[in-house]
């Protein structure tokens, strides 16, 4: 029988109402008694490294899970982190860098509604992603959620309130989990096949910056002493605009001479980037050393530049870093 170890870290599956709303309060102990048939297929130890709303949870944490499973990870067949929705899947993206090519299952997961209410769908995630847990053919980092195994790099959450709150973008479902079964649609065990490795730093020195009509480009000088790298969030399939005052190119220009990286991104949640289709990216790209997210998530692109930045600052190592595919972050550049 697989051995699992259950990571819990608050979030709405473990919280309860109080008079300040809802904010973690439930054990992780407390937890796994409210799924007692996981007992007949795999064994469960726990352990509460913080006890957070993931609003409040930073690079930092993703460093002390990252840690948690490398110490942990002879003793176990599979890991299931417990974490709230909203920054889901910033934790599934960090972790996808932190811990490479692992041919262990790392899950992650949440609900929606507390576990401890009538009606929730706290005990099926859970559930699920143990199920998932001890099964031979689960690895790498992913997360569970509404009966759906999805990429860490790939995952949004693009529901607020419905069970079914998170899709995979740009790529398909890993698997997908019905009465207890695990339908499979992508094999990718090769990636098992490399080295283990795991990282121990992030670089949070990053803004991301969404693009509205009429912004002033200076706005970067703002952030030039607080910041290594800059994401910019831009329209379509990529580009910055010139209102007659060129205050976009002037200040690139100026953050560029002062060794900060800029990654270019779109708004727009399917399909990706491509700065070449129009003259307001395609300028850009050949006037200055810009990277373009292509088809990443917003969030894979945050957290990959915060890994790739903790490495390296020279401009030839990131690009090779950052443009390296891991865990199914990118496909196309």
């Amino acid at each position: 029988m697989k051995q699992i170890l259950l990571i819990a870290t608050g979030g709405t599956i473990a919280s309860k109402y109080t008079e300040h709303g809802l904010a973690p309060q439930i054990s992780a102990e407390e937890i796994i008694s409210y799924i007692p048939t996981a007992k007949e297929f795999c064994q469960i130890d726990t352990v509460a490294p913080f006890n957070l709303d993931s609003t409040n949870i930073d690079p930092s944490h993703w460093l002390l899970l990252a840690e948690l499973i490398e110490k942990k990870y002879e003793y176990y067949d599979g890991f299931v982190i417990c974490h709230g929705t909203d920054t889901m899947a910033y934790t599934a993206a960090a972790l996808s860098y932190l811990i490479q090519n692992n041919r262990k299952p790392v899950v992650i997961t949440g609900a929606q509604k507390p576990i401890d209410l009538a009606i929730t769908d706290a005990r099926s995630n859970l559930l699920d992603s143990l199920r998932f847990a001890a099964d031979d053919r689960a690895h790498g980092v992913v997360i569970v959620f509404g009966g759906k195994v999805i990429a860490g790099t790939r995952a949004k959450k693009i529901r607020s309130k419905s069970y079914n709150a998170f899709s995979s973008i740009n790529y398909p479902d890993i698997a997908s989990i019905h009465d207890k079964r695990i339908i499979f649609y992508i094999d990718d065990k090769e990636q098992t096949m490399r080295p283990l490795k795991f990282g121990h730093a992030m670089n949070s020195r990053i803004f991301l910056l969404k693009l509205v009509p009429g912004m002033n480009g200076s706005i970067l000088d703002a952030l030039i002493n607080d910041y290594d790298g800059v994401i910019i969030e831009s329209f379509g399939v990529g580009g910055l605009p010139n209102y007659g005052d060129n205050s976009f190119y002037n200040a690139i220009e100026r953050w560029m001479k002062a060794g900060k990286f800029l990654v270019m991104a779109t708004q727009v949640t399917h399909e990706g980037s491509d700065m070449s289709v129009y003259q307001v990216g395609k300028e850009l790209k050949e006037r200055f050393p810009v990277f373009e997210s292509y088809d990443m998530t917003l969030e894979a692109t945050v957290t990959k530049m915060m890994w790739a930045l903790a490495k390296t600052k020279e401009q030839e190592a990131f690009e090779k870093l950052f443009y390296q595919t891991i865990n199914h972050d990118i496909l196309f550049r």
